[in-house]
């Protein structure tokens, strides 16, 4: 097994280019971190163009199929590689797959209308992760799918649905040609109360941007808008928190 003891080893300098987006698109590749992150990435039957892991983790039970990739790495290479304060010491070097709406369309669907802050952003699919939803859209100006924020946010969730990265528009024409109803997320004089929907096996839910709320145009093309009624006095809820609710309901027991 060979061993890199320098960040400064080629290897370990494009490894840590994987995790920028330029770099990553380029090369078709991203850098995944964490045992929990790693495991869950081999557990769903990815395959990994290499290993990198320190001496805790290269006799990992779950690496065992994948031993001819595995590197082992010094600490300070680890330091290195990590986007964290206190790295775990295992990467894995992933392929970075571009994914499709299934054909034909059905089932249920979360699209994100611009949600940038990366922890909403992992919160919302593991979220529907969790719900049962199938596929999850990023649309233009959501946080990136391959960030190294987004990704520990999943927390795995990544490998069990379906991750899109479309422009929404595209997106709500098919779904609407599908027959599938499109609900958006707006406190407006139009607006329902999420309650006042039964839940189905085939919908789409839009929640927006984390201050500006949903693009009009967006709004403007769903079949009903949804509001969560506030008996508090917060002034609203976070994203993430309001679309769990709503995930939770549209989908039913």
């Amino acid at each position: 097994m060979e061993y890199i003891s320098s960040p400064k080893n080629d290897r370990i300098k494009t490894a840590k280019k994987l995790t920028v987006k330029k770099h990553q698109k380029d090369a078709g590749r991203y850098l995944l971190e964490g045992r929990h992150l790693v495991q869950e990435a081999l557990a769903s039957g990815q395959t990994p163009y290499d290993i990198y892991a320190t001496e805790k983790y290269v006799e990992d039970r779950a690496l065992k199929p994948f031993y001819d990739k595995i590197t082992q790495i010094s600490e300070s290479v680890s330091e290195h590689l990590s986007d964290t304060q206190t790295p775990q010491g295992i990467f894995a070097v992933m392929p970075r797959r571009a994914e499709q709406l299934p054909e034909p369309l059905s089932g249920q669907f979360l699209l994100l209308d611009a949600i940038q802050d990366p922890g909403n952003v992992g919160t919302l699919v593991r979220t529907a992760d969790a719900a049962g939803i199938q596929t999850v859209v990023f649309g233009n100006g959501t946080a990136d799918a391959f960030g190294p924020k987004v990704l520990r946010a999943m927390q795995g969730s990544q490998f069990h649905v379906r991750i899109v990265s479309a422009k929404l528009m595209p997106i709500i024409k098919a779904l609407h040609r599908g027959g599938i109803p499109l609900y958006g997320s707006e406190l407006n004089e139009k607006a329902k109360s999420y309650h006042s929907i039964q839940p189905s096996e085939r919908f789409a839910l839009i929640v927006g941007n984390e201050g500006n709320g949903m693009d009009p145009v967006l709004l403007q093309n769903t079949d009903t808008n949804l509001y969560i009624p506030i008996r508090g006095k917060a002034e609203s809820l976070n994203v993430a928190v309001a679309a769990a609710v709503m995930m939770f309901h549209l989908v039913g027991d």
